[in-house]
């Protein structure tokens, strides 16, 4: 199964709590912060949620 590298590019400050609290589950904190989430419906949804504030690669 495929992973999804996601890195938070954008200020979590300002933000919509749930989208803070999406950002959080997923390990991302702070700007700069990278982590592995398995490449899910579960992890789509999120990503689509708050898109605009990550950077989304592929990983094998």
């Amino acid at each position: 199964m495929a992973n999804l590298k996601v890195e938070l590019v954008k200020s979590l400050n300002g933000r919509h709590e749930k989208h803070i609290a999406t950002a959080n589950s997923m390990g991302l904190r702070k700007i700069g912060d990278t982590s592995v989430q398995p490449d899910n419906d579960q992890t789509r949804g999120k990503i689509a949620k708050i898109g605009y504030l990550l950077q989304v690669t592929e990983e094998k």
